[in-house]
């Protein structure tokens, strides 16, 4: 296959540090390292730039955020309106490729394809959301529809697009920056945990916000269980709750949710810390303050927090789902707990923090599991799918 030098045009809705986001930032930066031409684009709602810097290129779309009191669909109608009318006037030169990453910005671009501004388009599908509006089901149906291409990051959402939509898909894993994650030294460790007036506490750490799909409420509800038995022995146990920037309005969820903590037993800032959306600079050490990664979510495109919890030395107890059985063996490299009970959640987290020997395992393999993945891999991989689509068109 001819390779060539391409311009690339990277879509993605947002600029705070969400998985689509991350996967955008790191693909386009391992394909600009490869000698491409990336630029992203990206809507801009709160004028702060992304979450964190990049040496990408990138246009950020003013945005104004409606009012409150507007629908959720007319949000997200406004989203794709104003994305669209941006690029409509701001696309100078051609792309090679014209890439997406999220329902809102295959809208916009779908749009610009067949108002004649540009040929073709991919889009990466992370995983299918049960959205219940009107817009955001349409939304994701035409970003799975519309694409020339698709691409997914595991074997079983190229098995669900089949299935459900009838398309087929190349799949392109996601990776993860060893350079940044890695196991901390003893002086880091410490360093991480002072930072939150941590002592000898065995410390859980769940990244991904309060939000159904991440099972928050499941999750602390069974910590808090936990915490009573481990308490009864002797142990101290804390949860970080680390994220919460996310396009849906998860406002009843949140509510259930700290209801549920005020009737717990567990004291803010003592024994849970919802420590919200951080600055990415302290991902990595919030990684090296912690014993073991909680990550119960329902549902998952691939889970790039197990793989940065992996790198950087921790035992993960994480969802049996398919998703995750693709590079994940219970008791070998991750403890696999069935996310819709609350007991079994619970058994996990009481397994984990008494058995030392089983954390060194899964640690350890844990760290082999996440050398076999890397973002120079996932760019390789684009850059061959970007070479051949362009030698078909």
């Amino acid at each position: 296959m001819t390779t060539r030098k391409l311009r690339i045009a990277s879509f993605t809705y947002s600029t705070k540090p969400r998985g689509g986001v991350i996967h955008t930032l790191s693909l386009a930066e391992n394909l600009q390292a490869l000698g491409h031409e990336v630029h992203i684009f990206a809507l801009h709602k709160d004028q702060q730039g992304f979450f964190r810097p990049t040496s990408v290129p990138h246009t950020l779309i003013p945005f104004e955020i409606p009012a409150d009191e507007v629908s959720l669909d007319e949000r997200i109608q406004s989203y794709i309106q104003t994305y669209y009318d941006f690029m409509t006037n701001h696309l100078a030169e051609p792309f090679d490729i014209y890439h997406v990453q999220d329902c809102v910005s295959a809208n916009a671009v779908w749009r610009l394809r067949e108002s004649g501004l540009i040929p073709s388009f991919i889009r990466t599908v992370h995983h299918i959301d049960d959205f219940t509006t009107p817009t955001l089901v349409q939304c994701q149906k035409d970003s799975v529809y519309r694409p020339n291409q698709r691409i997914v990051v595991s074997r079983h959402w190229q098995q669900r697009l089949r299935d459900e939509f009838g398309v087929e898909s190349h799949i392109i894993y996601n990776g993860v920056d060893l350079d940044r994650f890695g196991p901390p030294n003893e002086a880091q460790r410490q360093a991480a945990r002072a930072e939150l007036g941590l002592q000898n506490q065995l410390v859980m750490m769940n990244i991904g916000g309060i939000e159904p799909r991440k099972n928050t409420i499941r999750l602390v509800s069974a910590f808090a269980e936990a915490h009573k038995k481990l308490a009864a022995q002797g142990q101290a146990a804390v949860l970080l709750l680390v994220g919460g920037e996310t396009l849906l309005d998860y406002t009843p969820y949140r509510v259930e949710f700290f209801e549920m903590l005020e009737r717990s037993n567990l004291q803010p800032d003592r024994d849970i810390f919802l420590l919200g959306t951080v600055a990415d600079g302290r991902i990595p050490g919030l990684y090296h303050a912690a014993d073991i990664l909680a990550f119960p979510s329902v549902k998952e495109g691939w889970g790039l927090v197990v793989l940065e919890a992996m790198a950087s030395g921790l035992p993960v107890m994480a969802s049996d789902l398919p998703v995750f059985r693709e590079y994940l063996e219970t008791e070998k490299n991750a403890l696999l707990i069935n996310p819709f009970s609350e007991a079994a959640i619970t058994a996990g987290i009481m397994c984990l923090s008494q058995d030392s020997f089983l954390r060194q395992r899964l640690a350890a393999n844990g760290l082999q599991t996440a050398a076999k993945f890397s973002w120079h891999q996932t760019a390789v991989a684009h850059d061959e799918l970007y070479q051949k689509s362009i030698q078909e068109r």
